[in-house]
């Protein structure tokens, strides 16, 4: 379940790379890291909660927020927002 749900929020950036801004490209690296890495820890870690594995990406951002600057954690924080919404309404 969690695999699929990867697939879909991947999907979703990848939809948008043709129309979307710099820094929505640079938004849509910058979580596609994120959510691979939280699908591969609740993989490795037998969880199949998607609801855990959402939080795991915001914890993930979370504790990534030095990395960006408030700006930019604003259009992460946006891109992720608009890529939940869009997969959950799929």
């Amino acid at each position: 379940m969690i695999i699929e749900f990867e697939e879909k929020l991947l999907n979703a950036i990848d939809e948008g790379i043709e129309s979307a801004s710099d820094d929505e490209l640079f938004a849509g690296g910058y979580l596609r890291g994120h959510i691979s890495l939280s699908a591969a820890a609740c993989e490795e870690e037998g969880i199949e909660d998607l609801a855990e594995f959402e939080s795991r990406i915001n914890k993930s951002l979370e504790n990534a927020r030095s990395e960006l600057t408030p700006a930019d954690q604003v259009i992460v924080g946006d891109l992720w927002l608009e890529l939940k919404n869009r997969v959950a309404s799929a």
